[in-house]
């Protein structure tokens, strides 16, 4: 069984395939972690010695590792959770009542002492994965209303100081730019505060003991939250490394009516002693098998880039004629096609069709795409309003504001009260009245502004975000067909509390070819490929402006769900072919790409080498990008990574069909040699 209790020790343990966690009920009542790693199979190994005060500077609360550590008594340390009684007492006080075992999840159930008050913590299985998904919820059980000041959903104990704690920085066009520290004493806290966006850090963690690709112990968490969030991490006097992370008690307060419960957003957390390639396996796997919608992702034109705000009809289809030409499969509409959308200060707020643009509707449209055989999305931003727009005019009370403050705009617009129950309706109406008019496929979601002022309550933070699934999840019900993409600026909304709601990530606005391999490459340590939508866009890139061939761009591209944004109508007759020849190699390895595994391929080259492989059962692709070429004759051996040894695989490489068992092409590699600036190749690799 893959969770074990020991009654007699009150000592419990979580079983994945390759892993343990265990913890227990100390002689005090509290909730102890006891281990996290490598498997131990006998739980009868496992002891819970009592703990005794070092000083009066270090109690017996300070120094015990406590699974979920909460405010009250003599601790001083980090703390999970901390409310405030309805009489002023501003303390927990918990005992342990029992546990409960629900199929693959583990329920403890904690109370307070004094107040009707309950604290469940939650440890669901995931154990192919190797992986264990923590929360905790709250029930209030009095008359009266408790505010909750603080709540992580969980804390994890790892026992080693000086690890490398690994996440993401960036903004606006430089998203996900993964950055190491070492662990030290003192805390490292990553949070945002912006509501909506995640431009900035990232909700997940990952710790490792001088791990590589393949080997070294790594322990790692993502929360499952698309809103504020922070997670903290510390390194003990007590010679031991603690993470927490959770809903970020900024401005925040939630009150749990009489009677109410709440349940935090989860984290997906693991261990491995087998690098951060596992790592990465075991968080896609997850994502694959339990969030993302089946089937393969479309090849995606989007007309943002020919058009801009100047949209219409005639020009719409010329567009989608040389989409489907090029071998899209799906055309979407961005901004400008609704309201007096003609810049980025009007319309939001009024989804009706423009007129002028489309005398007729959007129907004439929708009706070419669809007998070329291509699928039709369009562009959204349904939390926003323009000041200008009718929508506010008509309700002014709708945003979030302070009502003796003069409201912010940012990007001309501001971000509609999503948790009043009639700007949810209206929301939800509107784009249930888009979908049940047109025949829609696709829904880019943009969120282009982060919340301010939010108003006098202060859990909007959390609960915008609880509307934005609530909303998209009833849409799925009704139109489930439509596939959702979470476009917020760009890289605005990656996490794994959006994902499966919403169905593709766009990674960054920033789409330089070579810049994202390096987004890419970051984004693909926690999230799955398969949702991460990449696109081929015009040069010079509007933000490095680096000219950059099209082959290249296309195989930067090519690395996920691939999408085309250039402006087509200026595509030469050489464009067009070329455009023709890669997307349709894209579809032959798509299933490669988008469902099989990903590794990432270190390069001892002193060429700015970038190696990136995929494998799915009997085949694999390998892509090679040289963006500069520091020494124009040095090659590249490429050592690829789990192909089946005793296989014989053909591939073509320079113009020559070549076959190596996969013992060969994993041992002695396969040479490679790409030249000048900005070559790329991609091999792929069959078994005969």
């Amino acid at each position: 069984m893959a969770i074990c209790v020991s009654k007699k020790n009150k000592i419990f343990g979580l079983y994945t395939n390759n892993t343990s966690y265990v913890f227990g009920v100390d002689s005090l009542g509290l909730i102890r972690h006891i281990y996290w790693g490598e498997k131990i199979n006998d739980l009868d190994e496992f002891s819970l010695p009592d703990l005794c005060e070092v000083s009066t500077n270090d109690p017996v609360h300070e120094i015990t590792p406590e699974e979920f550590p909460i405010y009250g008594g003599l601790r001083y340390k980090e703390h999970c959770l901390k409310v405030n009684f309805s009489d002023g007492i501003r303390e927990l006080v918990y005992k342990y009542i029992g546990y409960e075992i629900k199929e693959e999840e583990l329920i403890i159930n904690l109370a307070d002492t004094h107040y009707s008050f309950q604290i469940n913590l939650h440890y669901k299985l995931h154990e192919e994965e190797d992986l264990i998904e923590r929360w905790v919820s709250l029930k209030n059980s009095s008359e009266d209303i408790i505010e909750v000041e603080k709540i992580h959903s969980a804390q994890f104990h790892i026992p080693y100081e000086n690890l490398n704690f690994s996440n993401v920085h960036g903004h606006w066009g430089a998203e996900q730019q993964r950055f190491t520290q070492r662990v030290s004493y003192g805390k490292i806290l990553v949070e945002n505060r912006r509501g909506i966006s995640t431009h900035n850090h990232n909700p997940y963690f990952i710790l490792d003991k001088d791990a590589t690709e393949t080997n070294g112990e790594v322990f790692f968490g993502a929360l499952r939250l698309s809103g504020n969030f922070s997670g903290v991490v510390e390194q003990t006097q007590y010679g031991e490394t603690l993470v927490q992370m959770g809903i970020n008690s900024h401005d925040f307060i939630l009150k749990l009516k009489p009677k109410e419960e709440f349940a935090a957003p989860s984290i997906i957390s693991g261990y491995t002693n087998k690098g951060f390639e596992a790592m990465s396996h075991n968080l896609h796997n997850f994502a694959k098998k339990n969030l993302l919608r089946p089937g393969l992702r479309p090849v995606l034109y989007n007309s943002w880039e020919a058009t801009e705000f100047k949209v219409n009809c005639e020009e719409q289809i010329r567009l989608a004629k040389i989409a489907k030409e090029i071998g899209a499969e799906l055309f979407v509409v961005d901004d400008g096609w609704f309201g007096e959308r003609n810049s980025i200060d009007k319309g939001l707020g009024d989804w009706y069709v423009n007129k002028d643009k489309f005398p007729k509707g959007l129907k004439p449209l929708i009706d070419e795409v669809k007998a070329m055989g291509m699928m039709f999305g369009i562009w959204v931003e349904p939390e926003m309003v323009n000041p200008l727009s009718q929508l506010y005019k008509d309700h002014v009370d709708w945003i979030y504001h302070f009502d003796t403050r003069e409201t912010d705009t940012s990007r001309g617009q501001y971000v509609l009260n999503v948790t009043k129950p009639e700007v949810k309706e209206f929301i939800y109406n509107m784009l249930d009245s888009l979908l049940s008019t047109y025949d829609i496929d696709y829904i880019k979601w943009d969120a282009n502004r982060p919340i301010a002022q939010s108003g006098t309550d202060k859990t909007i933070w959390y609960k915008h975000i609880e509307v934005i699934y609530d909303i998209v999840k009833e849409l799925k019900k009704k139109h489930p067909k439509v596939l959702f993409e979470a476009c917020a600026s760009g890289g605005g909304r990656i996490d794994y509390g959006i994902l499966g709601i919403f169905d593709d990530f766009w990674p960054s606005e920033h789409t330089d070819a070579y810049d994202r391999l390096n987004i890419q490459d970051s984004y693909s340590y926690i999230y799955p490929i398969k949702a991460m939508r990449t696109w081929v866009t015009d040069c010079p890139n509007f933000l490095s402006r680096r000219n950059i061939p099209m082959k290249f761009r296309y195989h930067s591209a090519m690395m996920g769900s691939l999408g085309i944004g250039c402006n087509i109508l200026k595509f030469s007759k050489e464009d067009i072919k070329l455009s023709k020849e890669l997307i349709e190699e894209y579809k032959k390895i798509r299933p490669i790409i988008q469902e099989g595994d990903f590794y990432r391929i270190s390069s001892n080259s002193q060429n700015d080498y970038h190696c990136f492989q995929y494998v799915k059962q009997e085949e694999a692709v390998l892509f090679v990008f040289l963006p500069q070429s520091k020494l124009g004759h040095r090659g590249l051996r490429v050592r690829l990574r789990e192909l089946q040894k005793d296989k014989v695989y053909s591939f073509n490489y320079n113009g020559q069909q070549l076959k190596k068992t996969g013992n060969y092409l994993m041992k002695y590699g396969i040479d490679l040699r790409l030249v000048g600036d900005y070559d790329s190749a991609i091999i792929h690799f069959s078994v005969l």
